[in-house]
């Protein structure tokens, strides 16, 4: 894995009389799980765009390593995008490349406990085992970079722990260099090692802040809340952000 260098000097719309994305540096850790906290609509999945490769329109360079180029991605979205007319098993196998093992389809399955449903089809699954599989389908290809557009969003509770929970265990297995989108500051915190806390547009980094809880307590609820009223009265500038 390779540290990622992210520099956007300029996105602007061509109906939009401003910038969206205006001088935003953010550089990501080899293997480090990043997750992004900003206002609704302040350009976050234009970024996440940007990054895969999927928007050009704009003026900035990405560098993995010392070289201009697009890491190879895995690209989690809100929604999962399963094919409805294949299973589980087979909605994962289009990712894999053709030197790739299916076993690590098997070992997958299991981490991310559906390995019972890997031959049913999507209509047959909850929105929190869809979601799941998309996680897979995403740590499949092996990525430089995986990113992840509030993947949770709308789940109750309950579930989106559970995801959650699933979610560090195979990243903890599997590292890979993660940038998380999330609204959620308490999932933010529950996931990440470092957080980067966006404006509104034009949107700019803020603040990048350590999470110091270790990942084996992350499933300590008070544990996350306690940090969380510490970073808002530490940090007022991020309240707004919220």
């Amino acid at each position: 894995m390779t540290d990622i260098q992210i520099t956007i000097k300029s996105k602007t719309y061509p109906t939009a009389t401003q910038p969206s994305i205006a001088k935003l540096r953010l550089a990501l850790k080899a293997n480090e799980f990043t997750c992004l906290v900003g206002p609704s609509g302040c350009g976050k999945t234009t970024l996440l765009n940007i990054i895969a490769g999927l928007d050009h329109d704009y003026d900035g360079d990405i560098l993995v390593g010392k070289q201009s180029t697009y890491p190879k991605i895995g690209y989690i979205f809100q929604n999962p995008r399963l094919l409805p007319w294949r299973t589980v098993r087979e909605n994962i196998e289009l990712a894999l490349e053709q030197q790739q093992s299916p076993q690590i389809i098997d070992e997958l399955l299991d981490l991310m406990q559906l390995n019972a449903v890997q031959h049913a089809y999507p209509e047959r699954l909850s929105l929190g085992m869809s979601r799941r599989v998309a996680i897979i389908r995403a740590f499949a290809v092996d990525p430089e970079l995986l990113l992840m557009d509030e993947p949770f969003v709308s789940l109750d509770a309950p579930t989106a722990r559970q995801a959650r929970e699933l979610l560090l265990k195979l990243w903890q297995q599997r590292p890979h260099t993660v940038l998380f989108v999330t609204h959620d500051l308490r999932e933010a915190i529950a996931l990440a090692d470092r957080l980067v806390f966006l404006s509104a547009s034009p949107m700019q980094v803020v603040s990048e802040i350590i999470v110091p809880i270790p990942q084996s307590a992350r499933h300590n609820e008070l544990a996350i809340e306690a940090f969380r009223q510490q970073l808002l009265q530490n940090h007022p500038e991020i309240k707004q952000l919220l």
